[in-house]
Formats: C-alpha cells, sequence, structure tokens
C-alpha cells in the first residue's frame, strides 16, 4: 500500500465509520432492549415467554420482507437521505412502544420497528462501497459488525439501569427505558446527510489529490465488474435464486441467525433464571457480550489467514455448540455463566467469518443477488426462533431445552457447512485464496 492510498483510506475510515457504528449500535439497542424490558414489562402486560418470544421475532417480518424495496428507494433518494429517513423512524417507535398495553399493541409495535429498520444494514453496506475498494470492504464490515456486541455491552447495563425508573412520573420503568433509548436516534437522523458525504466527489475532508486517487480507483472496478456481469441481469438474478450453493449458504446461515438473535433476545431472562437480580442480570449480561466482541475480532482476523476461511467457519460452530451443550447440562448458576461466556465467542464471531464464504464463490451480479436472499432468508430463523424457544421455556419451566435447540441448530450449521465444501469444491479453493 503507497503512502497516498494509506492516507486516503485512512481519513475515510477515521471520518466515516465512527458516524456508521455510532447507528449501528443504537439500531442493535433499539432493536434488543425488548428483552430487557421483558424483566418487568412481562409481568405488567401478562405476557407468557411463548407470547414475549412471538413478539420479539415478529420484529423481523416485515424487517425481511422490505429489506430489497428499501434498498431499491435508498438507491434512488441517496444513502445518506435514506438511512436518515430510517433512523427518525425507527426512532420514534421505538420510543412509541412506551405506549403498549397488550400483548396485542406489543406485536404491532415490534411489526412497525421491523418494517422502519428495514434496509439500514443493506444500506451501509452499499454506502460502503461508494468509499471503500473491494480489497478493504472484509475488514471495514467487520469493524462496523462490532456495533453489535458494543451496543450490548454497554447498552444492557444502561437499559436495566433505566428500569429503576419504575414509578416516576406515573410511568413504568421499561416504559422510561423505550421512552430514552428512543431518543438518540431521532436527534442522529437529523445530523447524519451533513455528517455523511454523498460520496468521494463531495468530500472536503479529502485533498484533490486524494478524491482523484479514489474516485479514479472505484471507477475502475466498476468498469471491470461491468465487463464480468455482461449478459442477462435477469437471468443472472435468476440463476443466483436457484442457485444450490447460495440455497445452501441460506440454510447454513439460518443457523448462525437462530444463535446470535436468541442469545441477544433471551440472555437477561436466562440470568434472572439463574438467580440475578433485575439490575444485577443487566451488568453481568455484558460480561458474555464482551467475549463475543472479542470472538468476533481473534475469528476475524484467524479467518483472514490463506486457507483458513473454512476451517475457522467450522472452530467458531464447534465453539458454539461445545459451550452451549455444557449450558444447558450444568446447573451451578456460576458455571453456565463461563460456559455461556464461551459459547459467545463462537455465537457473535461465526457471524462476519461466515460471509467470507458466499462472498469468495459468487460474483458479479449473481453475489449482488444471492448475498440479498441469503440475508434475508437467514433472517427468518429471526421470527420462527424466539417463539420455539419461548415455547420450550413454558412447556419445561426453563431455558435447558432452549440452549439444547441452539446447539442443534450449530450442528445443523456445521452439516451444511460440510455439504457446501465437499460438493461445491471451488468454493473451498476461492476461500483459501482469501
Amino acid at each position: 500500500m503507497d503512502t497516498l492510498e494509506k492516507e486516503t483510506l485512512g481519513k475515510i475510515t477515521r471520518r466515516l465509520l465512527p458516524i456508521l457504528i455510532f447507528g449501528y449500535f443504537i439500531a442493535i439497542l433499539d432493536r434488543a432492549n425488548v428483552g430487557v424490558a421483558a424483566l418487568t414489562m412481562n409481568q405488567d402486560l401478562g405476557l407468557s415467554t411463548a407470547a414475549f418470544g412471538f413478539a420479539a421475532g415478529v420484529f423481523f417480518v416485515p424487517y425481511v420482507l422490505l429489506e430489497l424495496p428499501s434498498n431499491l428507494a435508498l438507491e434512488r433518494f441517496g444513502a445518506r437521505w435514506w438511512i436518515a429517513r430510517i433512523m427518525l423512524t425507527w426512532g420514534l417507535i421505538s420510543a412509541a412502544h412506551a405506549l403498549v398495553w397488550s400483548a396485542e399493541s406489543l406485536y404491532v409495535v415490534r411489526a412497525l420497528l421491523g418494517a422502519a429498520e428495514a434496509g439500514f444494514f443493506p444500506g451501509v453496506v452499499f454506502y460502503l462501497t461508494l468509499w471503500f475498494p473491494a480489497a478493504y470492504r472484509g475488514r471495514i464490515m467487520s469493524m462496523f459488525m462490532t456495533g453489535i456486541p458494543i451496543a450490548l455491552v454497554l447498552g444492557t447495563p444502561l437499559s436495566t439501569i433505566l428500569l429503576e425508573l419504575d414509578g416516576a412520573m406515573g410511568l413504568h420503568g421499561w416504559q422510561w427505558m423505550y421512552i430514552v433509548e428512543g431518543i438518540p436516534a431521532i436527534i442522529l437522523a437529523f445530523f447524519i446527510p451533513f455528517l455523511l458525504p454523498s460520496g468521494p466527489a463531495q468530500a472536503k475532508f479529502l485533498s484533490e489529490q486524494e478524491r482523484a486517487w479514489l474516485i479514479s480507483r472505484l471507477e475502475q472496478e466498476r468498469a471491470e465488474k461491468a465487463m464480468v456481469g455482461q449478459g442477462s441481469h435477469g437471468k443472472q438474478l435468476l440463476k443466483a435464486l436457484l442457485s444450490p450453493q447460495v440455497l445452501l449458504f441460506c440454510l447454513m446461515y439460518y443457523g448462525l441467525t437462530n444463535l446470535n438473535g436468541a442469545v441477544s433476545t433471551f440472555l437477561p431472562l436466562i440470568l434472572k433464571e439463574f438467580g440475578f437480580g433485575q439490575l444485577q442480570s443487566g451488568f453481568v449480561a455484558a460480561i458474555p457480550y464482551a467475549f463475543g466482541a472479542v470472538g468476533m475480532l481473534l475469528l476475524g482476523r484467524l479467518a483472514d489467514k490463506p486457507g483458513r476461511r473454512v476451517a475457522t467457519n467450522y472452530l467458531a460452530l464447534g465453539i458454539s455448540v461445545i459451550g452451549l451443550l455444557v449450558t444447558a447440562w450444568i446447573n451451578d448458576p456460576t458455571l453456565k455463566l463461563i460456559s455461556l461466556c464461551f459459547a459467545a465467542v463462537g455465537v457473535f464471531g461465526a457471524m462476519p467469518v461466515f460471509w467470507g464464504l458466499p462472498t469468495a464463490v459468487l460474483s458479479g451480479v449473481v453475489a449482488a443477488g444471492g448475498i440479498a436472499l441469503i440475508n434475508s432468508l437467514g433472517n427468518l430463523s429471526s421470527v420462527i426462533n424466539p417463539w420455539v424457544i419461548g415455547i420450550i421455556r413454558d412447556q419445561t419451566g426453563n431455558f435447558n431445552g432452549g440452549f439444547y435447540w441452539l446447539a442443534i441448530m450449530a450442528t445443523m450449521s456445521m452439516i451444511v457447512l460440510t455439504a457446501i465444501t465437499l460438493t461445491f469444491g471451488r468454493a473451498s479453493a476461492a476461500s483459501k485464496r482469501t
């Protein structure tokens, strides 16, 4: 990397990534705080664990359905303006959770929140492609996705502190939590159009020489992709939708999102079952999330080494299976927490590591359609999984069965990964060159 390239990309990273990571931090906080609210909200609204699981999962129904339309609108209206619109609407709806009075009203508001947030993640991914050459997008995406564990490490204790406002001005603590945590998204929405330039040509923080280099580099890449992607776009996209590779990746990702979503949604309730108090649950929950952040960074770095992509996926899933089975098997709260921290390394670390596989196998227009399909179908687990775990909890009286269920999901992903590597040897060969 020459000096001009290094300085240009360094400036862009320092200028854009903190804003985008903070936005993702708020998105995850407003999505996952329902798990903390459940510590008191479930009793106030008369929710069973299964009903709560359904409320947590219904968020993803419109989220999945509207992701593609939202991205089309983003391309039409501009990334920074559409991202601002997304943040404004999700902030307002997140705060509106304070108005729910029944299970049904909670279902409606959760669905509206999913509709509002749809398109944020792929929108940011699209925005990053306007700034970073392809060779740097993997590490940039890993940095951006650290917003997930950071939000859970910092946000969970904050949410439980806000629950202590119970009774202030006649509101429940969970109502205060939703109101307070919805405000940052609303405020940031008004600043996003001014903080995020539309593209390199409008980047006043870059010198003329740096802008010229970046624009030239990105235009060259777009020209190369255009040559590779010649032909019928419709046929290319149809090929992506029907590709056995894409369908296997969808199934593998389905198992991964089961793990990630369940831990984020139910951890405060799980810790309360361990015997921790309400406030303690929020602070103790930060510990597994911190281990998850470490796992994300360490496994991501390991996967970037030549020939390690597939092996690192197996490693992350293996850690998840072992940690989840041990957590379900033992009864001592301290040992359960330790094993849950071990599982979190694999649960959170598996997500960014996974995306190195389909991007190594798929290319051109097929990659664009295939990756969108993998993300959409994979996230269907977030609709079904919380409801399933809630039913298991209601039927058995504890979450141990839920841990076994998640271990099965991780095992399924390992089996599908084996099918991918055996059936599509080119996927493994491509990953070894990354």
